[in-house]
């Protein structure tokens, strides 16, 4: 099973340490957000794979959050720009930053990855 990076909202402390634990000892990178601004602000941030949320939260809005999952006016797909430096970064944490590794997955040369990694400025995500 490949390793997930999982974002957790949950405000009660005890129960978020207990599911960022379960998640990591299953071998997955769990990182916490203590509230929703938090979530928003992370979940712009490429590389998360799952959110996992509880829905008591008292900032929660359920109505927003089932428009934003299933809306109702047909989302419109991201560019081959977008789709490819989420891509790249996604492929970049896989290979816990190793260039060589990623570009081979992703095959190209890692000069043209060196390339792509300046250009969308995912410096940082190696």
């Amino acid at each position: 099973m490949t390793p997930m990076h999982v974002l957790v909202l949950e405000r009660d402390p005890e129960r978020r340490d207990v599911v960022l634990g379960m998640l990591r000892a299953a071998g997955h990178q769990a990182a916490a957000a203590p509230d929703g601004v938090a979530a928003a602000a992370a979940i712009g941030v490429p590389g998360f794979d799952a959110l996992l949320l509880g829905l008591r939260a008292p900032e929660l809005d359920l109505a927003r959050l089932r428009e934003a999952l299933a809306p109702s006016e047909p989302v419109a797909p991201d560019s081959l720009e977008a789709a490819e430096r989420r891509h790249i970064a996604l492929m970049l944490r896989h290979t816990g930053g190793n260039k060589r590794q990623a570009a081979h997955l992703l095959g190209i040369s890692r000069s043209t990855l060196l390339h792509k990694v300046r250009k969308y400025g995912l410096a940082a995500v190696s």
